[in-house]
C-alpha cells in the first residue's frame, strides 16, 4: 500500500509541474507577429504621406515652370528682332585640370618618393621615379579623357 501511495503522489506531483513552454513561445510569437504588422502598418502610411508631399512638390514645381515659360514668352514676343549678325554658338570652355594633367602630377609624386625610399643615393631614385610616375600617371589620365569626352578618341 506504500508504495502504491507513493507511486500516485509522485505521479499527481509531475502533473502538477507540467510545462506550459510550448504556449508561451506560441504567445510571444503572435506578439512578434502583431508587432512586425504594426511596423509594416505604420511605415506604409508614411511612405503613403511622403509620396503625397513629393506629388505636391512635383505639382508646385511644374506651375513654376509653366509661369516662368509664359513669362518668357511674353518677353520674347516684345523683344525687337534679333540682328542678321548675331553671335554665333561658341561650345563652353573646359575649365579645371584634365585627368591627364591630374595623373601626371599624382604620378611624379608617388613615383618620386618610392624612388627615394628605394634608392638611396642623393636623389637618383627620386627623379627616375618621377618621370616613370609621371609618364604612367599621364597615360592612365588620358585614357580618362578619352572615355570622358574631354578629348576625342583617335580613329
Amino acid at each position: 500500500m506504500k508504495h502504491t501511495l507513493l507511486i500516485f503522489v509522485s505521479a499527481v506531483l509531475l502533473s502538477a509541474c507540467t510545462n506550459n513552454a510550448k504556449e508561451d513561445a506560441a504567445i510571444k510569437q503572435q506578439a512578434i507577429v502583431a508587432v512586425k504588422d504594426s511596423l509594416k502598418l505604420d511605415s506604409f502610411k508614411r511612405a503613403e504621406v511622403k509620396k503625397q508631399e513629393d506629388q505636391k512638390v512635383a505639382a508646385r514645381v511644374n506651375e513654376e515652370k509653366r509661369m516662368l515659360l509664359l513669362s518668357e514668352r511674353n518677353e520674347a514676343a516684345s523683344a525687337p528682332a534679333p540682328r542678321e549678325y548675331s553671335e554665333q554658338a561658341v561650345p563652353a570652355k573646359k575649365k579645371g585640370w584634365s585627368a591627364a594633367a591630374k595623373g601626371a602630377v599624382i604620378g611624379a609624386g608617388a613615383g618620386a618618393l618610392g624612388g627615394v625610399l628605394i634608392d638611396k643615393k642623393d636623389g637618383r631614385g627620386a627623379i627616375i621615379g618621377g618621370v616613370v610616375g609621371a609618364g604612367t600617371g599621364y597615360l592612365i589620365g588620358r585614357d580618362k579623357d578619352r572615355k570622358s569626352g574631354r578629348v576625342q578618341p583617335k580613329n
